[in-house]
């Protein structure tokens, strides 16, 4: 479940909205034990993914670095390889 949350911070461009809800989203399903939450626990499971976004963005606009920004791309190549090698 966790293997698809992906590093944010330092890309350009910049993180998108859909890509930090995405994110939200693993987190939470993590911690919940559960990708699709039942009818009673819907409303405070879509709670916290907008809240753990909202925080997220936050987050990721308050960081600084003096690294030069990440290529998508490359990064993903990168992931493709690990999973090559486990396979």
């Amino acid at each position: 479940m966790c293997r698809n949350i992906r590093t944010l911070h330092n890309f350009e461009p910049a993180a998108t909205s859909d890509e930090v809800h995405a994110a939200a989203l693993q987190y939470v399903r993590k911690i919940a034990g559960t990708t699709k939450p039942s009818q009673a626990n819907a409303e405070a499971f879509d709670a916290a993914v907008e809240e753990i976004a909202h925080i997220t963005q936050h987050l990721l606009d308050a960081l600084v670095t003096t690294a030069p920004p990440k290529n998508r791309e490359v990064e993903a190549e990168k992931r493709r390889a690990r999973y090559a090698a486990r396979a």
